[in-house]
């Protein structure tokens, strides 16, 4: 993530949507990608310096849970990343505007990494067969509306799932202290969840895929058995050798979309690691090789930082060898998608 400022020359964060220092109106541009300073023409008519004009998003109008841009005369009452969602929370109930927004700051930070990685993004509702949509859905644990429904979050069909009790931090560290998870978020999830939309989309050719089965391992075995056998039984014993998660070891499609969401976490962590001047190189001048080293510098660093203030690692992971080579295909893998544009 880049170092963004007002012009005022204060420093802004990528949800901001007013400066606090001047009190100019902010919203991020995904042409430009960047957060921009804005006049309000009134109307709900922004322009910038250049005299662009601007609208926000409409679930930033009506709900205040975006503040990405649209041209002032675009057709869609959507900016470009909330076009992909199909499903939101219930907004008659007060307290599904907090979750929503914590749902859409992760997709919103999904999206941001995906464009810098110049990754294919096709709307599901403008393209039904190759696209992508999400849905942000409660279940009985968030809303009495839902009596004796359990939504799981995942991906199925060009769709992701976020079950909206993952925007809820206590609700979400039960989970993770049930499951023994070492790190659960809400960006984690959505990352996670879009390595198997790209697998899905990519449709690899059989040298690919024959990689793919010698360094993840067979993604033809029985899913559902394989999970059921990892929540009955736990996860494969001696693990830590060969994934970067337990939950990795549960299938050869989950231990992808595990290594998948680890890339974007590393290349985004570095990009702004890159632009606070901690790196002087940005991730995308590096080798997968070179990134993996600049990584084991900052996550040490950051892993220390939250030492010092009382809190658990940021990091909590280890990338030997084995991980290493996944993530390397992974690499590989994206220059593949690229073609796809």
């Amino acid at each position: 993530m880049r170092r963004f400022v007002c012009d005022c020359g204060s420093p802004v964060y990528f949800e901001n949507d007013f400066c606090i220092n001047c009190r100019s109106a902010l919203g991020y541009d995904p042409l430009r990608a960047d957060l921009i300073t804005l006049a309000d023409w009134g109307g709900g008519v922004f322009r910038d310096l250049q005299g662009n004009a601007f609208r926000y998003c409409s679930n930033g109008e009506d709900f205040g849970v975006c503040n990405w841009l649209r041209p002032a005369d675009s057709p869609s009452q959507f900016c470009k990343a909330c076009q992909f969602n199909r499903t939101i929370p219930d907004q008659t109930r007060a307290e599904n505007k907090e979750r929503w927004l914590v749902l859409e700051r992760g997709k919103k930070r999904l999206f941001y990494t995906l464009a810098q990685l110049n990754l294919p993004l096709l709307s599901g509702w403008a393209d039904p067969q190759r696209g992508l949509l999400l849905d942000f859905i409660e279940d009985a644990r968030t809303s009495d509306k839902y009596p004796e429904t359990f939504v799981s979050t995942g991906y199925l069909g060009g769709v992701i799932t976020i079950n909206a009790v993952e925007a809820d931090d206590v609700a979400r560290a039960t989970v993770q202290d049930e499951l023994g998870e070492s790190y659960r978020t809400v960006l984690g999830h959505l990352r996670h969840e879009s390595g198997h939309y790209y697998w899905s989309l990519m449709n690899p050719e059989p040298m690919l895929l024959a990689e793919f089965r010698q360094v993840f391992g067979d993604e033809r075995k029985n899913y559902q058995a394989a999970l059921d056998a990892h929540y009955q039984n736990g996860p494969a014993l001696r693990w830590r050798e060969r994934f970067i998660s337990a939950y990795a070891s549960s299938h050869p499609s989950e231990d992808w979309a595990e290594c998948w969401g680890h890339y974007l976490h590393i290349y985004d962590a570095l990009d702004t690691a890159c632009s606070h001047r901690l790196l002087d190189r940005s991730p995308e001048s590096m080798s997968m090789s070179e990134r993996l080293r600049a990584w084991s510098k900052v996550s040490l660093m950051l892993n220390e930082l939250n030492r010092s203030v009382g809190r658990g690692d940021a990091y909590p992971f280890v990338i030997n060898e084995v991980v290493a080579e996944k993530l390397e295909l992974i690499d590989l893998a994206m220059d593949r998608l690229r073609t796809l544009h």
